[in-house]
């Protein structure tokens, strides 16, 4: 596990960016793992700007998203297929259907879940897989105590969950649904880069448990352990717990050039 401690937001979208632009241009067919929330938008709108300057193109790239809410219309504005097409995919040249997501709307939870899962296995697998961290340490909606094991399927969101979403249903804990469709931790793994980001102080102890913590389902991020190519992009608050924070910003000043996350 990488951990890089950058200056803020924009850094941390550049340093995504640049491994994201290295993939594309060795294999423009890449399979892209996309995050909706906060954290990313920062690698997106410097994605959008790359594509649109001819830097680079998404037209052979397929898309897969983490997760989705069980039950949302799909015209609703925060069903995440909509989200993650007005942040991102929208912007750039996806070719028609190439980003897909888990469908909670299906009359079959089980199935869609199945099938969600086949499609990836299908499209090859997940070249580079994005994602954020939750305050209690959940990586899509893989939610504490979720099994180091699992694979897409429908979860019940933590009160917590709910409460730190709210704010994309005007501050209306009720407005947030209850369940999910989510890649499982064990989908997740399965991706041969993993990029976190996590920004602020409120994500601190998440963090700390993620990279210095023991794997535990009670802080599900933290099975990224076990992951052979994860590179985690924290800003100062995010890493304000980390023991080893001052070895991890002089690794990073350290590190060549050319080896890039």
């Amino acid at each position: 596990m990488e951990v890089i401690i950058a200056g803020g937001p924009a850094e941390i979208g550049t340093l995504a960016a640049d491994a994201i632009s290295a993939l594309l241009h060795r294999k423009p067919d890449a399979v892209l793992g996309l995050a909706t929330g906060s954290s990313p938008l920062a690698i997106y709108d410097e994605l959008v700007t790359r594509c649109a300057a001819g830097q680079i193109s998404f037209s052979q790239v397929r898309g897969f998203t983490l997760d989705e809410y069980v039950g949302l219309p799909a015209e609703h504005p925060e069903r995440y297929r909509n989200v993650i097409d007005n942040v991102f995919v929208s912007r750039v040249d996806f070719a028609p259907g190439a980003v897909q997501g888990p469908d909670g709307l299906a009359a079959d939870i089980p199935a869609a879940c199945t099938a969600y899962e086949e499609a990836i296995r299908a499209a090859g697998g997940i070249d580079l897989q994005i994602l954020g961290i939750g305050t209690d340490g959940h990586i899509g909606f893989n939610e504490p105590g979720s099994s180091l094991a699992s694979r897409t399927r429908i979860k019940t969101l933590t009160a917590q969950t709910r409460s730190d979403n709210a704010r994309f249903f005007d501050d209306d804990i009720d407005a947030v649904p209850t369940h999910c469709l989510t890649q499982g931790l064990a989908t997740i793994l399965d991706a041969r880069h993993v990029v976190l980001v996590a920004t602020g102080r409120q994500k601190a102890e998440a963090v700390h448990h993620l990279v210095e913590g023991a794997v535990s389902a009670m802080w599900p991020a933290s099975v990224l352990q076990h992951h052979p190519h994860v590179t985690v992009l924290l800003d100062d608050a995010a890493a304000r717990r980390l023991q080893l924070a001052d070895y991890y910003r002089e690794t990073h000043r350290s590190k060549p050039d050319w080896q890039g996350i």
